[in-house]
């Protein structure tokens, strides 16, 4: 089990996500993310001979690795691996939870995950976890929902509900921010963190779109702490009202952010490029850039 609280109701994750593939999945952001992935991979100049693909939902991001000469066996780990389909080079279908991973220690070259990672209640474990599968010098790659994703949504369900509820109850999963994922990355020991975002703005005609959208993501809300009872009619009209009037553009169709905060890391070996220790520089800063050096006691201009 996780250490730390309990944020996201799992199962009811899994059963949502069932849902949204009986109703016919909408893929516009994994195809995104999974086209991304594709890139930056074929920006590494190494073989990958196993990867493994872990809880991304739908088929986009394995079939992305299918495409890439540098990939070899993929295996796909997740919760629903009936959801995934067996290729040639697909050839392993593991059921595991991103919580409680089954690889041994250094057995695998590559790690990626796409829009699965952000609804752990463990992430420093998760990536822990994944570090350790990892061969040394073996890579993470990895697309999370960033912290201001449907923010719209957001603020007009906090507004319609002060007014006609009298309160506010959570609805949209708190994710975490840029900063703070870099920094987790150096805790739990990657090499060479790197982290970058992308705000992506879809447009719609009525919030009731994004909701239909947000429903065949299978990423309804999904908190432990979420309100039990129905949604009364009145706040959720009144929500759309508000959203209207917020987000709106000229043509009256409706913004909606989804932020794609990207993660990598390597697991730690000695053959990788190593900071300076301090004072071993042989070329100074000040003739690099051509200027007189000031010492700390000096002010500009003093003679």
């Amino acid at each position: 089990m996780p250490e730390g609280p309990m944020i996201f109701d799992r199962a009811l994750i899994r059963r949502r996500q069932r849902r949204a593939a009986a109703l016919g999945p909408a893929t516009f952001l994994l195809d995104r993310v999974a086209g991304d992935l594709a890139e930056r991979l074929q920006t590494v100049l190494r073989q990958f001979n196993v990867a493994v693909d872990l809880g991304t939902p739908g088929e986009a991001v394995r079939a992305a690795l299918v495409g890439l000469d540098s990939i070899g066996t993929i295996v796909s780990a997740g919760a629903l691996p009936d959801l995934a389909i067996p290729t040639k080079q697909i050839r392993c279908l593991v059921v595991a939870d991103e919580e409680a991973l089954p690889f041994r220690d250094a057995s695998l070259d590559l790690a990626v995950s796409a829009l699965a990672l952000q609804f752990v209640n463990d992430l420093p474990g998760a990536l822990v976890q994944i570090r350790r599968a990892l061969k040394p010098d073996g890579l993470f790659l990895a697309a999370l929902v960033g912290g201001e994703t449907l923010t719209e949504l957001r603020q007009a369900f906090a507004a319609a509900e002060s007014e006609v509820e009298g309160g506010i109850s959570p609805r949209v999963a708190p994710f975490a921010d840029l900063r703070e994922l870099g920094a987790l990355l150096q805790r739990v020991g990657f090499a060479l963190p790197v982290t970058d975002t992308e705000r992506l703005v879809v447009r719609y005609d009525t919030a009731f779109d994004l909701m239909h959208d947000v429903r065949r993501m299978g990423a309804t809300n999904a908190l432990i702490n979420r309100r039990r009872t129905p949604l009364k009619r009145a706040t959720l009209m009144r929500m759309t009202e508000i959203y209207a009037q917020r987000f709106a553009d000229a043509d009256g169709r409706v913004r909606a952010t989804f932020e794609i905060v990207w993660l990598s890391g390597w697991a730690p070996h000695p053959r990788q490029q190593q900071p300076l220790k301090p004072g071993s520089a042989r070329t100074r800063l000040a003739d690099a850039l051509g200027t007189s050096e000031i010492s700390a006691g000096e002010k500009p201009g003093q003679e």
